[in-house]
């Protein structure tokens, strides 16, 4: 019954903030054309880069979800931001450059969470083949030591993911609240009103981040009672 009620948590935390988060984007892709007079989302993204000094940062068209590449220097946003003119297009592309802006002053959150990134992903695959390994340790030794050591590296490794998302958070938050709204407010970019409707695209984006760290955290905390028994 417990892990029945820790599955539907983690159900819940998945997928309503999921819901909420497609349902307010494609409520403010309505009226598609509402910014056509002052841009699309790559019209701003590279006018508020170069208003930056980032000249040199890519502006690109992308199917694997709007984020900033820190290797590769590029803004990318999908095909409805990139050459929308909707509220939800401006918005998005003021988020990603609020990364770039983070990447460009090398504030220590962004930094660390890039190098976080590249660790957790190896950690990531040794939890996932450790975990599936130590109960065929313990068969094969029959040394219960041996499968708990094995589970413990792939829990250990896990966390580092789990790490990633919690540090992922203030960097989100930073984005929107500290660099994209006060860039799209200070600047006049968005009509009278809008504002408001800005913060709710920016807060159920959010909110995904949220979920995932609470998914995690979950997770975790999972395979730790498992190794406690």
């Amino acid at each position: 019954m417990f892990w029945i009620v820790i599955l539907l948590i983690i159900a819940i935390c998945v997928f309503l903030p999921s819901l909420w988060v497609k349902h307010v984007m494609e409520k403010y892709r309505q009226p598609a054309d509402r910014y056509r007079n002052k841009g699309s989302g790559s019209e701003l993204a590279r006018h508020l880069l170069d208003s930056s000094g980032l000249n040199s940062i890519k502006v690109e068209e992308t199917s694997a979800g709007d984020h900033y590449d820190p290797t590769d220097k590029a803004v990318r946003l999908t095909p409805d931001n990139y050459s929308g003119y909707s509220l939800t297009a401006v918005t998005v592309a003021a988020h990603e450059v609020g990364h770039a802006i983070q990447d460009s002053r090398g504030e220590a959150l962004f930094l660390a969470r890039q190098k976080l990134v590249k660790t957790a992903i190896v950690g990531e695959r040794i939890a996932g083949m450790m975990l599936v390994a130590a109960p065929i340790i313990l068969v094969l030794t029959r040394v219960p030591q041996a499968g708990a050591l094995t589970m413990l590296i792939g829990i250990v490794s896990m966390a580092l993911s789990t790490l990633v998302h919690l540090v992922t958070l203030p960097v989100e938050f930073d984005a929107s609240y500290g660099k994209a709204l006060p860039i799209l407010k200070e600047g006049g970019y968005l009509h009278d009103g809008d504002l408001e409707h800005a913060e709710k695209i920016l807060k159920a984006a959010a909110l995904t981040y949220v979920a995932a760290s609470l998914t995690s955290l979950l997770n975790l905390g999972r395979w730790i009672a498992v190794l406690r028994r």
